[in-house]
Protein backbone atom coordinates (compact mmCIF):
# COMPACT_ATOMS: atom_id res chain seq x y z
CA UNK A 1 0.00 0.00 0.00
CA UNK A 2 1.16 3.51 -0.79
CA UNK A 3 0.97 6.29 1.76
CA UNK A 4 0.11 9.90 0.92
CA UNK A 5 2.35 12.64 2.26
CA UNK A 6 -0.05 14.33 4.69
CA UNK A 7 -0.66 17.96 5.62
CA UNK A 8 1.26 19.20 8.65
CA UNK A 9 -0.74 21.99 10.35
CA UNK A 10 -1.97 20.85 13.77
CA UNK A 11 -2.80 22.71 16.97
CA UNK A 12 -2.27 21.55 20.54
CA UNK A 13 -6.01 21.76 21.19
CA UNK A 14 -6.63 18.96 18.71
CA UNK A 15 -3.66 16.72 19.35
CA UNK A 16 -6.14 13.97 20.13
CA UNK A 17 -7.33 13.80 16.55
CA UNK A 18 -3.85 12.96 15.28
CA UNK A 19 -3.45 9.96 17.51
CA UNK A 20 -4.75 6.42 17.39
CA UNK A 21 -8.27 7.11 18.59
CA UNK A 22 -11.48 7.40 16.62
CA UNK A 23 -13.75 10.47 16.61
CA UNK A 24 -16.74 8.16 17.06
CA UNK A 25 -15.45 7.24 20.52
CA UNK A 26 -15.70 10.87 21.63
CA UNK A 27 -19.25 11.23 20.38
CA UNK A 28 -20.45 7.92 21.79
CA UNK A 29 -18.88 8.65 25.18
CA UNK A 30 -20.83 11.90 25.48
CA UNK A 31 -24.05 10.96 23.73
CA UNK A 32 -24.53 7.28 24.61
CA UNK A 33 -22.57 6.47 27.76
CA UNK A 34 -23.26 9.86 29.35
CA UNK A 35 -26.87 10.05 28.11
CA UNK A 36 -29.33 11.82 30.43
CA UNK A 37 -32.47 11.57 28.29
CA UNK A 38 -33.90 8.10 28.77
CA UNK A 39 -37.49 7.54 27.71
CA UNK A 40 -40.26 6.54 30.08
CA UNK A 41 -44.05 6.35 30.09
CA UNK A 42 -46.08 8.52 27.72
CA UNK A 43 -46.88 10.89 30.61
CA UNK A 44 -43.20 11.25 31.43
CA UNK A 45 -42.26 11.82 27.77
CA UNK A 46 -45.05 14.36 27.21
CA UNK A 47 -43.67 16.38 30.14
CA UNK A 48 -40.17 16.17 28.56
CA UNK A 49 -39.10 14.14 31.61
CA UNK A 50 -39.88 16.99 34.03
CA UNK A 51 -41.35 15.26 37.09
CA UNK A 52 -38.63 15.56 39.71
CA UNK A 53 -40.81 17.26 42.34
CA UNK A 54 -44.19 15.96 41.16
CA UNK A 55 -43.50 12.24 41.25
CA UNK A 56 -46.36 9.76 41.10
CA UNK A 57 -44.95 7.84 38.10
CA UNK A 58 -42.36 5.05 38.14
CA UNK A 59 -40.51 6.78 35.27
CA UNK A 60 -39.27 9.32 37.82
CA UNK A 61 -36.65 6.70 38.68
CA UNK A 62 -34.82 8.28 35.72
CA UNK A 63 -34.50 11.58 37.59
CA UNK A 64 -35.60 11.37 41.24
CA UNK A 65 -36.38 8.01 42.91
CA UNK A 66 -38.36 9.81 45.61
CA UNK A 67 -41.08 10.24 42.99
CA UNK A 68 -42.29 6.67 43.46
CA UNK A 69 -43.03 7.44 47.14
CA UNK A 70 -45.75 9.87 46.02
CA UNK A 71 -47.90 7.06 44.56
CA UNK A 72 -50.88 5.97 46.66
CA UNK A 73 -52.09 3.18 44.33
CA UNK A 74 -50.26 0.31 42.68
CA UNK A 75 -50.01 0.41 38.92
CA UNK A 76 -48.39 -1.27 35.94
CA UNK A 77 -48.01 -0.03 32.36
CA UNK A 78 -46.31 -0.72 29.05
CA UNK A 79 -45.36 1.84 26.40
CA UNK A 80 -44.98 1.32 22.69
CA UNK A 81 -42.47 3.72 21.10
CA UNK A 82 -42.20 4.70 17.45
CA UNK A 83 -38.92 6.51 16.78
CA UNK A 84 -38.05 8.48 13.66
CA UNK A 85 -34.50 9.81 13.38
CA UNK A 86 -33.59 12.11 10.46
CA UNK A 87 -30.15 13.57 9.72
CA UNK A 88 -29.47 16.26 7.13
CA UNK A 89 -25.72 16.42 6.51
CA UNK A 90 -24.33 19.41 4.59
CA UNK A 91 -20.91 20.11 3.11
CA UNK A 92 -19.77 22.72 0.60
CA UNK A 93 -23.30 23.67 -0.46
CA UNK A 94 -24.61 20.12 -0.83
CA UNK A 95 -26.85 18.13 1.53
CA UNK A 96 -27.92 14.53 2.00
CA UNK A 97 -30.91 13.34 4.08
CA UNK A 98 -31.31 9.99 5.79
CA UNK A 99 -34.21 8.82 7.96
CA UNK A 100 -34.39 5.79 10.26
CA UNK A 101 -37.64 4.45 11.74
CA UNK A 102 -37.85 2.03 14.67
CA UNK A 103 -40.81 0.58 16.58
CA UNK A 104 -40.21 -1.16 19.88
CA UNK A 105 -41.39 -1.68 23.44
CA UNK A 106 -39.96 1.55 24.79
CA UNK A 107 -40.85 1.27 28.45
CA UNK A 108 -42.46 -1.12 30.91
CA UNK A 109 -42.73 -0.88 34.67
CA UNK A 110 -44.86 -0.29 37.70
CA UNK A 111 -45.18 0.66 41.34
CA UNK A 112 -46.35 -1.54 44.20
CA UNK A 113 -47.67 0.45 47.16
CA UNK A 114 -47.72 -0.86 50.72
CA UNK A 115 -49.78 1.26 53.16
CA UNK A 116 -48.58 1.33 56.75
CA UNK A 117 -51.41 0.87 59.22
CA UNK A 118 -51.60 2.44 62.66
CA UNK A 119 -50.61 5.82 64.02
CA UNK A 120 -47.10 5.87 62.50
CA UNK A 121 -46.25 9.03 60.55
CA UNK A 122 -44.89 6.74 57.82
CA UNK A 123 -47.82 6.32 55.42
CA UNK A 124 -46.47 4.19 52.55
CA UNK A 125 -43.47 2.15 51.52
CA UNK A 126 -43.43 1.69 47.75
CA UNK A 127 -41.35 -0.36 45.33
CA UNK A 128 -40.91 0.74 41.73
CA UNK A 129 -39.42 -0.88 38.65
CA UNK A 130 -38.80 0.75 35.27
CA UNK A 131 -37.23 -0.67 32.11
CA UNK A 132 -36.52 1.72 29.23
CA UNK A 133 -35.17 0.77 25.82
CA UNK A 134 -34.34 2.95 22.83
CA UNK A 135 -32.62 2.65 19.49
CA UNK A 136 -29.32 4.51 19.05
CA UNK A 137 -29.11 3.78 15.33
CA UNK A 138 -27.72 6.81 13.50
CA UNK A 139 -26.42 7.51 9.99
CA UNK A 140 -24.81 10.68 8.62
CA UNK A 141 -23.54 10.80 5.04
CA UNK A 142 -21.47 13.76 3.85
CA UNK A 143 -21.66 14.59 0.12
CA UNK A 144 -18.50 14.29 -1.96
CA UNK A 145 -16.49 17.05 -3.63
CA UNK A 146 -14.74 16.15 -6.89
CA UNK A 147 -12.52 19.24 -6.58
CA UNK A 148 -10.96 17.96 -3.37
CA UNK A 149 -8.03 15.81 -4.54
CA UNK A 150 -5.65 13.68 -2.48
CA UNK A 151 -2.30 13.00 -4.15
CA UNK A 152 -0.97 9.48 -3.75
CA UNK A 153 2.82 9.30 -3.92
CA UNK A 154 5.27 6.47 -3.54
CA UNK A 155 8.10 6.49 -1.00
CA UNK A 156 10.32 8.51 -3.34
CA UNK A 157 7.70 11.24 -3.76
CA UNK A 158 6.59 10.31 -7.26
CA UNK A 159 2.89 10.91 -7.94
CA UNK A 160 1.16 7.63 -8.82
CA UNK A 161 -2.53 8.44 -8.45
CA UNK A 162 -5.00 11.14 -7.47
CA UNK A 163 -8.10 10.43 -5.38
CA UNK A 164 -11.16 12.65 -5.59
CA UNK A 165 -13.22 12.80 -2.39
CA UNK A 166 -16.54 11.04 -3.09
CA UNK A 167 -18.22 11.12 0.34
CA UNK A 168 -18.01 10.02 3.95
CA UNK A 169 -20.35 8.24 6.39
CA UNK A 170 -20.62 7.65 10.11
CA UNK A 171 -22.94 4.69 10.64
CA UNK A 172 -24.05 3.33 14.02
CA UNK A 173 -26.39 0.49 14.95
CA UNK A 174 -27.51 -0.51 18.41
CA UNK A 175 -29.69 -0.09 21.48
CA UNK A 176 -29.44 1.58 24.86
CA UNK A 177 -31.41 0.29 27.85
CA UNK A 178 -31.78 1.09 31.53
CA UNK A 179 -33.35 -1.03 34.25
CA UNK A 180 -34.12 0.82 37.47
CA UNK A 181 -35.34 -0.61 40.77
CA UNK A 182 -36.27 1.74 43.58
CA UNK A 183 -37.82 1.95 47.01
CA UNK A 184 -39.64 5.01 48.33
CA UNK A 185 -41.13 6.03 51.65
CA UNK A 186 -43.88 8.56 52.43
CA UNK A 187 -43.47 10.39 55.73
CA UNK A 188 -46.66 12.09 56.92
CA UNK A 189 -47.66 12.95 53.32
CA UNK A 190 -45.11 15.78 53.45
CA UNK A 191 -41.68 14.26 52.92
CA UNK A 192 -40.91 11.59 50.33
CA UNK A 193 -37.63 9.67 50.23
CA UNK A 194 -36.30 7.38 47.53
CA UNK A 195 -33.36 5.16 46.64
CA UNK A 196 -32.74 3.69 43.19
CA UNK A 197 -30.36 1.17 41.62
CA UNK A 198 -29.80 1.49 37.89
CA UNK A 199 -28.51 -1.16 35.50
CA UNK A 200 -27.44 0.12 32.09
CA UNK A 201 -26.68 -1.76 28.88
CA UNK A 202 -25.37 -0.73 25.47
CA UNK A 203 -24.79 -2.79 22.35
CA UNK A 204 -23.51 -0.92 19.30
CA UNK A 205 -21.69 -1.33 16.01
CA UNK A 206 -19.83 1.72 14.69
CA UNK A 207 -18.55 2.45 11.19
CA UNK A 208 -16.39 5.31 9.89
CA UNK A 209 -15.85 5.07 6.13
CA UNK A 210 -14.98 7.24 3.14
CA UNK A 211 -15.18 6.89 -0.63
CA UNK A 212 -12.66 8.09 -3.24
CA UNK A 213 -12.43 7.90 -7.03
CA UNK A 214 -8.99 7.41 -8.60
CA UNK A 215 -7.71 8.54 -12.00
CA UNK A 216 -8.98 5.29 -13.48
CA UNK A 217 -12.52 6.29 -12.54
CA UNK A 218 -12.88 3.36 -10.15
CA UNK A 219 -14.59 4.04 -6.82
CA UNK A 220 -13.05 2.49 -3.70
CA UNK A 221 -14.23 2.46 -0.08
CA UNK A 222 -11.89 3.19 2.83
CA UNK A 223 -12.26 2.37 6.54
CA UNK A 224 -10.83 4.49 9.32
CA UNK A 225 -8.17 2.69 11.31
CA UNK A 226 -9.70 0.79 14.28
CA UNK A 227 -13.13 0.73 12.60
CA UNK A 228 -15.58 -0.80 12.25
CA UNK A 229 -15.86 -1.72 15.93
CA UNK A 230 -18.49 -3.38 18.10
CA UNK A 231 -19.07 -2.68 21.80
CA UNK A 232 -21.02 -4.66 24.36
CA UNK A 233 -21.23 -2.70 27.59
CA UNK A 234 -22.91 -2.84 30.95
CA UNK A 235 -22.99 -0.20 33.67
CA UNK A 236 -24.25 0.44 37.17
CA UNK A 237 -25.27 3.57 39.03
CA UNK A 238 -27.22 4.43 42.18
CA UNK A 239 -29.44 7.39 42.98
CA UNK A 240 -31.01 8.93 46.05
CA UNK A 241 -33.64 11.63 46.25
CA UNK A 242 -36.09 13.61 48.36
CA UNK A 243 -39.29 15.58 47.76
CA UNK A 244 -40.70 17.94 50.36
CA UNK A 245 -43.98 19.86 50.51
CA UNK A 246 -43.40 23.46 51.54
CA UNK A 247 -47.16 23.91 51.59
CA UNK A 248 -50.06 22.03 49.93
CA UNK A 249 -49.32 23.73 46.59
CA UNK A 250 -45.52 24.06 46.48
CA UNK A 251 -42.98 21.19 46.42
CA UNK A 252 -39.21 21.02 46.18
CA UNK A 253 -37.16 18.03 45.10
CA UNK A 254 -33.49 17.07 44.91
CA UNK A 255 -31.61 13.98 43.82
CA UNK A 256 -28.13 12.81 43.02
CA UNK A 257 -27.01 9.95 40.79
CA UNK A 258 -23.55 8.45 41.08
CA UNK A 259 -21.37 8.09 37.99
CA UNK A 260 -22.32 5.16 35.83
CA UNK A 261 -19.46 2.70 36.06
CA UNK A 262 -19.21 1.07 32.64
CA UNK A 263 -17.43 -2.11 31.58
CA UNK A 264 -16.91 -1.96 27.81
CA UNK A 265 -15.86 -4.94 25.71
CA UNK A 266 -14.76 -3.88 22.22
CA UNK A 267 -13.97 -5.82 19.06
CA UNK A 268 -12.30 -3.65 16.43
CA UNK A 269 -10.61 -3.89 13.04
CA UNK A 270 -6.95 -3.00 12.71
CA UNK A 271 -5.09 -2.75 9.42
CA UNK A 272 -1.43 -3.69 8.72
CA UNK A 273 -0.71 -4.97 12.25
CA UNK A 274 1.22 -6.63 10.58
CA UNK A 275 -1.81 -8.02 8.72
CA UNK A 276 -5.41 -6.91 8.70
CA UNK A 277 -7.46 -8.51 11.46
CA UNK A 278 -9.88 -8.19 14.36
CA UNK A 279 -8.71 -7.51 17.89
CA UNK A 280 -10.33 -7.10 21.30
CA UNK A 281 -9.88 -4.82 24.28
CA UNK A 282 -11.68 -3.98 27.52
CA UNK A 283 -12.24 -0.51 28.89
CA UNK A 284 -13.69 0.95 32.06
CA UNK A 285 -15.48 4.31 31.95
CA UNK A 286 -17.06 6.50 34.61
CA UNK A 287 -19.73 8.76 33.14
CA UNK A 288 -20.57 12.06 34.93
CA UNK A 289 -22.18 12.16 38.36
CA UNK A 290 -25.43 14.14 38.12
CA UNK A 291 -27.42 16.29 40.55
CA UNK A 292 -31.01 17.40 39.91
CA UNK A 293 -33.02 20.07 41.71
CA UNK A 294 -36.75 20.42 41.10
CA UNK A 295 -39.69 22.61 41.97
CA UNK A 296 -43.39 21.98 41.40
CA UNK A 297 -46.54 24.01 41.84
CA UNK A 298 -49.77 22.05 42.25
CA UNK A 299 -52.53 24.64 42.02
CA UNK A 300 -55.28 22.10 42.60
CA UNK A 301 -56.25 18.61 41.44
CA UNK A 302 -56.59 19.92 37.90
CA UNK A 303 -53.29 21.72 37.22
CA UNK A 304 -49.62 21.15 38.05
CA UNK A 305 -46.32 22.43 36.68
CA UNK A 306 -42.79 21.20 37.34
CA UNK A 307 -39.24 22.45 36.63
CA UNK A 308 -36.10 20.29 36.76
CA UNK A 309 -32.48 21.36 36.45
CA UNK A 310 -29.73 18.75 36.08
CA UNK A 311 -26.03 19.51 36.42
CA UNK A 312 -23.10 17.21 35.80
CA UNK A 313 -20.72 17.26 38.76
CA UNK A 314 -17.87 15.36 37.10
CA UNK A 315 -16.58 14.65 33.60
CA UNK A 316 -16.22 11.35 31.74
CA UNK A 317 -13.10 9.45 32.76
CA UNK A 318 -11.59 6.23 31.43
CA UNK A 319 -9.39 3.95 33.49
CA UNK A 320 -5.95 4.38 31.98
CA UNK A 321 -4.44 1.16 30.67
CA UNK A 322 -2.20 2.98 28.18
CA UNK A 323 -1.84 6.00 25.91
CA UNK A 324 -5.27 5.57 24.27
CA UNK A 325 -7.23 6.10 27.50
CA UNK A 326 -4.84 8.85 28.59
CA UNK A 327 -5.52 10.74 25.35
CA UNK A 328 -9.27 10.35 25.85
CA UNK A 329 -9.07 11.65 29.41
CA UNK A 330 -6.94 14.61 28.35
CA UNK A 331 -9.49 15.55 25.72
CA UNK A 332 -12.46 15.35 28.09
CA UNK A 333 -10.58 17.15 30.85
CA UNK A 334 -9.62 20.02 28.54
CA UNK A 335 -12.62 20.27 26.22
CA UNK A 336 -15.78 18.86 27.79
CA UNK A 337 -18.35 21.00 29.58
CA UNK A 338 -20.34 19.90 32.58
CA UNK A 339 -23.70 18.44 31.64
CA UNK A 340 -26.44 21.07 31.98
CA UNK A 341 -30.12 20.49 31.27
CA UNK A 342 -33.37 22.25 32.19
CA UNK A 343 -36.85 20.75 31.71
CA UNK A 344 -40.35 22.17 32.25
CA UNK A 345 -43.56 20.14 32.19
CA UNK A 346 -47.23 20.81 32.96
CA UNK A 347 -50.47 18.82 33.15
CA UNK A 348 -54.06 20.03 33.05
CA UNK A 349 -56.99 17.77 33.91
CA UNK A 350 -60.57 18.09 32.73
CA UNK A 351 -62.41 15.42 34.70
CA UNK A 352 -60.85 12.16 33.42
CA UNK A 353 -59.15 13.82 30.44
CA UNK A 354 -55.49 14.92 30.63
CA UNK A 355 -53.56 17.48 28.59
CA UNK A 356 -49.77 17.57 28.93
CA UNK A 357 -46.85 19.51 27.54
CA UNK A 358 -43.15 19.97 28.19
CA UNK A 359 -39.90 21.51 27.01
CA UNK A 360 -36.28 20.56 27.63
CA UNK A 361 -32.98 22.20 26.77
CA UNK A 362 -29.59 20.50 27.12
CA UNK A 363 -26.38 22.43 26.51
CA UNK A 364 -23.59 21.05 24.34
CA UNK A 365 -21.34 18.64 26.29
CA UNK A 366 -18.21 20.21 24.74
CA UNK A 367 -16.59 23.62 25.03
CA UNK A 368 -15.40 25.48 21.95
CA UNK A 369 -12.72 23.35 20.29
CA UNK A 370 -10.12 24.44 17.73
CA UNK A 371 -9.46 22.15 14.76
CA UNK A 372 -7.03 22.14 11.88
CA UNK A 373 -9.41 21.96 8.91
CA UNK A 374 -9.44 21.89 5.13
CA UNK A 375 -11.78 24.50 3.67
CA UNK A 376 -13.94 24.03 0.59
CA UNK A 377 -11.21 25.79 -1.43
CA UNK A 378 -8.57 23.33 -0.25
CA UNK A 379 -6.70 25.66 2.11
CA UNK A 380 -5.70 24.51 5.59
CA UNK A 381 -6.24 26.59 8.72
CA UNK A 382 -7.50 26.54 12.26
CA UNK A 383 -11.24 26.85 12.94
CA UNK A 384 -13.18 26.91 16.21
CA UNK A 385 -16.43 25.02 16.83
CA UNK A 386 -18.83 25.44 19.75
CA UNK A 387 -21.07 22.55 18.69
CA UNK A 388 -18.56 19.81 17.95
CA UNK A 389 -19.87 16.21 17.67
CA UNK A 390 -22.91 16.73 19.93
CA UNK A 391 -24.73 20.05 19.86
CA UNK A 392 -27.27 21.57 22.20
CA UNK A 393 -30.55 19.62 22.31
CA UNK A 394 -34.10 20.97 22.32
CA UNK A 395 -37.02 18.73 23.28
CA UNK A 396 -40.69 19.61 22.85
CA UNK A 397 -43.27 17.23 24.31
CA UNK A 398 -47.05 17.05 24.08
CA UNK A 399 -49.56 14.43 25.16
CA UNK A 400 -53.09 13.47 26.05
CA UNK A 401 -54.57 10.83 28.32
CA UNK A 402 -57.80 9.43 29.66
CA UNK A 403 -58.27 7.83 33.06
CA UNK A 404 -60.89 5.07 33.26
CA UNK A 405 -60.13 4.73 37.01
CA UNK A 406 -58.71 1.21 37.06
CA UNK A 407 -57.45 1.50 33.48
CA UNK A 408 -55.81 4.40 31.64
CA UNK A 409 -54.45 5.18 28.20
CA UNK A 410 -51.91 7.90 27.36
CA UNK A 411 -50.33 9.10 24.14
CA UNK A 412 -47.37 11.43 23.65
CA UNK A 413 -45.27 13.07 20.97
CA UNK A 414 -41.73 14.35 21.24
CA UNK A 415 -39.76 16.50 18.83
CA UNK A 416 -36.03 16.45 19.61
CA UNK A 417 -33.67 18.60 17.56
CA UNK A 418 -29.97 19.39 17.58
CA UNK A 419 -27.35 20.85 15.25
CA UNK A 420 -23.67 19.93 15.39
CA UNK A 421 -20.46 19.92 13.39
CA UNK A 422 -18.94 16.61 12.37
CA UNK A 423 -15.18 16.34 11.64
CA UNK A 424 -13.83 13.43 9.60
CA UNK A 425 -11.07 12.24 7.23
CA UNK A 426 -8.26 13.19 9.62
CA UNK A 427 -5.71 10.42 10.07
CA UNK A 428 -2.04 10.68 10.89
CA UNK A 429 0.61 8.84 8.88
CA UNK A 430 2.95 8.96 11.88
CA UNK A 431 0.39 7.20 14.06
CA UNK A 432 -0.92 4.85 11.37
CA UNK A 433 -4.45 6.17 11.87
CA UNK A 434 -5.57 7.04 8.35
CA UNK A 435 -8.24 5.58 6.07
CA UNK A 436 -7.39 2.18 4.57
CA UNK A 437 -8.60 1.05 1.16
CA UNK A 438 -7.85 -1.98 -1.00
CA UNK A 439 -4.84 -0.26 -2.62
CA UNK A 440 -3.96 2.97 -0.82
CA UNK A 441 -3.96 4.65 2.57
CA UNK A 442 -5.30 8.20 2.80
CA UNK A 443 -3.74 10.32 5.55
CA UNK A 444 -4.46 13.94 6.42
CA UNK A 445 -3.41 15.91 9.48
CA UNK A 446 -6.39 18.21 8.89
CA UNK A 447 -10.10 17.46 9.06
CA UNK A 448 -12.99 18.05 6.73
CA UNK A 449 -16.04 19.29 8.66
CA UNK A 450 -19.70 18.91 7.74
CA UNK A 451 -22.76 20.23 9.58
CA UNK A 452 -25.56 17.94 10.74
CA UNK A 453 -29.15 18.82 11.55
CA UNK A 454 -30.71 16.04 13.57
CA UNK A 455 -34.46 15.78 14.08
CA UNK A 456 -36.28 13.07 16.02
CA UNK A 457 -40.05 12.63 15.90
CA UNK A 458 -41.09 10.11 18.56
CA UNK A 459 -44.59 8.80 19.29
CA UNK A 460 -45.65 6.83 22.37
CA UNK A 461 -48.75 4.94 23.45
CA UNK A 462 -49.13 3.71 27.04
CA UNK A 463 -51.65 1.26 28.45
CA UNK A 464 -51.81 1.07 32.22
CA UNK A 465 -53.70 -0.51 35.09
CA UNK A 466 -54.19 0.68 38.67
CA UNK A 467 -54.96 -1.77 41.44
Amino acid sequence: KMIKKSLSILTIAVAYFANAQDVSTLRNTAEIYGNSSMMGSSKYNALAGSMGALGGDFSTLNSNPAGIAVSIASEFSGTLSIQSNKNTTSYNGKSLDYKINNTDLGNVGGVATFPIDGSSPWKFVNIGVSYSNQSIEDYTETPGDANLIYDIKDNTGVLIDQLAFDGHAYNRYGNLSKMSVGVGANYNNNIYLGLGLNFHNVGLDQYDSASFIGNSGVNDFYNKQYTPFSESSDGFSASVGVIGKINPQFRLGASIETPTWWNIQRIYSEYDNPTDGSYTEDRKLSSPMKATVSAAYVANKNFAINVDYTLGLTKPKYKEYGSAEKELNNFFSNNSANLSEVKVGAEYRINAFRLRGGYGYAASPFDTVSLSTISSTGTVGNSSYSDLLVGKRNTIGAGIGYDFQSFYIDAAYQNVSSDYTSPFIQGSQANNSGYFGSTYIVNSDASLVSTVKNKKDNFFITLGWKF
